[in-house]
């Protein structure tokens, strides 16, 4: 399937590409960081509720973040203000729609769902100077275990950051010693809710064990790494029609190049590709037709991917490193093992760090295993979606919302697993600190405690 977007960047944009990569982001960085509104020195007090700002209109990684940040407040009982800052950053597209919001009042603290190089470009056109007043709070994702060093600049421009995973958190320290914390996305209070489009509906076949690989061009071709997924599919399989690999492809019209060696690697009768920008809850419903879903990348900062598989009772396949042993182990997921090489990124996005190459032979063993297998299918999967809903709940962020002095409605907190009681008194002002959150088992800036079985 074709997707029916055609990119066609304008003559400024194709003339600033011309730079190597590396200069435009510096360049970028550096000066609009000279012109970009400052923000108060000290952190003002949080007041009313939240603005979130961030990719909303976008099918991007750092969108679906913002997006799961509004549901979780929403479902906290928090007020909150979404911006849509997709039309600020550089190669402006619109992939999915936002409803309007009315203008936030002083003193709601600001999360910018914007990575710190281009932080300062948003806030220079941010409208009436949106930061002024405020607490800004960068959420940020990183996929190396090391920070770039452009970003320090944008680091100039929060009082605090929170991140996806320990992953990152460890990554960003050295940027701002202290002000880090770990506030996942809270996807298992809003779980992925499949449409009602079936198999047929997709063109799959009935009777196939259906491997999903599903990524965004605009992530990196080399750290999403879908080419292993189709050597390890290969070589697992062949050419058997009873097995299928589907390659769900984001972006496809942005990176032509990418995209063609994907198309000549994926030339087998059992390979498909998907390259549509489909609703949420058809994507949902694309993920939840198939049988086994794959992930050998390289590095992630948190693996939203896997995580919605997991949520969905789906077993999955993945890279045994980064980001998304937040919330996996090897009793939740096939772990593929992996030996750490120098990151080599011709987009030079990631560098100067390493990251994994999964095992190959692993990677087939596990294919070949679950494909064979169904209900060992079930096992998985069931014991895949209990871990993510028991490690991708609203604590963190209840206890970060707590931390700045705004407190979630007594009925959210209830939901957390508070008693009544501690609850009421919570939201009376009755309860000292985050003591109220302490039935939880969270403290200040610490994430929800691990459950049984979990590596620390």
């Amino acid at each position: 399937m074709t997707d029916d977007k055609t990119f066609r960047p304008s003559t400024l944009h194709r003339l600033w590409r011309l730079f190597p990569p590396r200069q435009r982001r510096r360049l970028l960085s550096e000066a609009t960081a000279l012109l970009a509104p400052r923000i108060d020195r000290a952190p003002p007090p949080a007041r009313v509720g939240v603005v979130v700002a961030g990719e909303l209109s976008r099918a991007s990684g750092l969108g679906e973040n913002a997006r799961l940040m509004l549901v979780g407040l929403q479902h906290l009982g928090v007020p909150h203000w979404p911006i849509d800052v997709a039309p600020l950053l550089p190669g402006a597209s619109a992939d999915l729609p936002v409803a309007a919001a009315g203008q936030p009042p002083p003193g709601a603290p600001l999360v910018l769902h914007v990575n710190p190089p281009l932080l300062p470009l948003v806030l220079l056109r941010l409208r009436g100077g949106l930061a002024r007043g405020r607490r800004v709070i960068g959420y940020w994702s990183w996929e190396l275990p090391t920070a770039p060093p452009d970003w320090r600049v944008g680091a100039r421009f929060v009082h605090e950051v929170w991140v996806l995973s320990p992953f990152v958190a460890d990554a960003l320290e050295p940027l701002l010693p202290g002000k880090l914390r770990v506030v996942p996305p809270p996807m298992a209070i809003a779980p992925p809710r499949p449409s009602a489009l079936d198999r047929a509906a997709f063109g799959l076949p009935a009777d196939a064990v259906v491997v999903l690989v599903s990524f965004n061009l605009a992530s990196s071709l080399e750290r999403k790494n879908p080419l292993a997924a189709i050597a390890a599919f290969r070589a697992a399989f062949g050419d058997r029609t009873d097995r299928l690999l589907l390659l769900k492809i984001g972006n496809r019209s942005h990176f032509p190049d990418d995209f063609a060696r994907i198309a000549t690697a994926a030339q087998a009768p059992n390979i498909r590709l998907e390259t549509r920008t489909l609703p949420t809850a058809d994507l949902h419903a694309l993920m939840a037709a198939c049988d086994i879903v794959l992930s050998l990348h390289r590095s992630e900062g948190f693996g939203l991917v896997p995580a919605e598989a997991m949520l969905l009772g789906k077993p999955v396949i993945a890279t045994g490193w980064s980001g998304n042993m937040a919330f996996m182990d090897a009793d939740s997921a096939a772990l593929v093992g992996y030996r750490l090489v120098p990151a080599e990124d011709p987009r030079h996005v990631y560098e100067g760090a390493s990251w994994a190459e999964p095992d190959h032979a692993e990677a087939v063993a596990h294919l070949r295993r679950l494909a064979d297998d169904a209900a060992a299918r079930a096992e998985l999967g069931a014991r895949g979606r209990e871990a993510a809903l028991a490690r991708l709940g609203a604590g963190p962020l209840a206890a970060a919302l707590q931390d700045l002095g705004l407190s979630p409605g007594t009925a959210a907190l209830q939901d957390l697993g508070l008693s009544p009681r501690t609850a009421a008194l919570h939201n009376l002002g009755l309860s000292p600190g985050t003591a109220a959150l302490q039935d939880l088992g969270l403290s200040p800036g610490t994430a929800p405690p691990a459950p049984s079985g979990r590596p620390e």
